[in-house]
C-alpha cells in the first residue's frame, strides 16, 4: 500500500469518524420542557437550602427565647 493509498485511507476514517453539524429543529415544546425542568431544579434547590438551613435555625431561635422567659419568672417567683 503506497503513501497515496494510505492518505485515501486515513482522510476516509476522519470524514466517517468525525462529528458533523447536525442541523435539527427543536421545537417549542422541547424548549418549554427544558425551561420547565431547570425551573423545578432550581426550586429543588432552594427547597433543600430552606430545609437544611432555615428550619434548624428556626428552632434554635425559638428555642433560645422560650428559655429567656422561663428563667426571668423563675428569678421573679423566688
Amino acid at each position: 500500500m503506497g503513501a497515496k493509498a494510505g492518505f485515501v485511507v486515513a482522510f476516509s476514517l476522519l470524514v466517517v469518524l468525525a462529528p458533523g453539524s447536525a442541523e435539527a429543529y427543536i421545537g417549542p415544546g422541547a424548549g418549554i420542557s427544558a425551561v420547565g425542568s431547570l425551573v423545578a431544579l432550581l426550586a429543588a434547590v432552594l427547597l433543600a437550602i430552606i430545609g437544611f438551613v432555615w428550619y434548624p435555625m428556626k428552632r434554635l431561635l425559638r428555642r433560645g427565647r422560650k428559655t429567656k422567659p422561663a428563667t426571668d419568672t423563675a428569678e421573679k417567683e423566688g
